[in-house]
């Protein structure tokens, strides 16, 4: 069926044809403008899209290039002037440098002799002949102070029999003390001889007990004599002993009585015999007799008083010097004078 395109039902319409809307003009034709009312309806500006600008060439840097001569320039540093070094400065910054290195030798050097020495006195120290005598003696000088009366001079001694009584070797003696005299000088606690050859060899005090054997029938009373050193101490031993006469009774201590004991009446009138032995730096001296106030008499023609006697004095001497001259352990540091 036609239509009034001037064609058929589903076909194209054809040039020329009416226009399908009224005021439409044909195809072909372009649509009048129509003027644009300035405050009707304004379009937004539509963005345009930005174009690509084209890159410009970056301005290349020269290349760092280092100088002919002369110190390194940097990149990005200006060169600067260079001109050679004063000999001078070069002279003194040599000097400089030998210094330093001069005194880090000696530094280092002085370390090391610090370190030895550090470890020799941290080793033992070895002491001389001589300062061992010195600190041996010490130790001896000590003993008189710092021990009480009750262990120089001990409560009781036993000591051997004489050898008048040798039908039984296993047989021993005893004394006990009746008492201990306050300490005193040299010069007035032995005869004036003893006390010459004490004074001069630097005898400091006397200490001095009294004991009577276990029958009640000897006294005996023992003095220690304090001197400086061992050789001091020999040499009087040596020279009080050499005075002693045919009788026995040479230069000795003085008698101490205690009273209501049976050594209440002796006297130095009654001295029978006496000795002497040393040991360390002491000089023990001893005097014996009767308890029954029996004046003196030669118990030298009496073996066997002369014996028992000599037994129990000499017994006496050597237990008290025993405790006063025990054995010194060797000195070692620390723990003596000189550490």
């Amino acid at each position: 069926m036609a239509t009034d395109y001037g064609g058929t039902h589903g076909s194209q319409p054809r040039r020329g044809a009416q226009p399908p809307f009224p005021g439409q003009p044909p195809y072909g034709q372009q649509q009048p403008q129509q003027p644009q009312h300035p405050q009707a309806h304004p379009q937004p500006p539509q963005e345009q899209p930005a174009r690509s600008q084209p890159q410009q060439p970056q301005p290349q840097q020269p290349q760092w290039q280092p100088p002919p001569y002369g110190p390194p320039q940097y990149p990005g540093r200006p060169p600067q002037d260079w001109a050679p070094q004063d000999p001078g400065a070069l002279a003194r910054r040599r000097r400089l440098r030998v210094i330093s290195v001069a005194g880090l030798v000696l530094g280092a050097v002085g370390l090391i002799v610090f370190g030895i020495k550090a470890g020799v006195q941290m080793a033992p120290r070895k002491f001389t002949a001589a300062q061992q005598e010195q600190i041996t003696n010490w130790e001896f000088g000590q003993r008189w102070r710092d021990l009480p009366a009750g262990t120089i001079f001990p409560a009781s001694v036993s000591y051997p029999a004489p050898a008048a009584l040798d039908d039984d070797p296993a047989l021993t003696l005893s004394a006990h003390r009746v008492g201990v005299a306050k300490q005193a000088s040299c010069g007035s606690s032995v005869d004036p001889t003893a006390a010459a050859v004490l004074d001069r060899d630097g005898c400091a005090a006397m200490l001095r007990a009294t004991y009577v054997d276990g029958t009640d029938s000897y006294v005996v009373t023992v003095g220690a004599a304090v001197l400086p050193g061992a050789a001091s101490a020999a040499t009087a031993a040596k020279a009080i002993a050499g005075d002693v006469p045919a009788d026995g009774l040479g230069p000795g201590v003085r008698t101490v009585p205690f009273g209501g004991t049976p050594a209440g009446g002796f006297n130095d009138s009654q001295r029978q015999l006496s000795g002497v032995v040393s040991d360390g730096t002491y000089v023990v001296l001893y005097t014996v007799g009767y308890a029954d106030a029996r004046p003196k008499q030669p118990v030298t023609k009496d073996s066997y008083a002369d014996g028992e006697m000599t037994s129990a004095g000499a017994g006496v001497a050597h237990d008290v010097l025993s405790v006063l001259a025990a054995p010194v352990p060797p000195p070692r540091c620390p723990g003596v004078p000189g550490c």
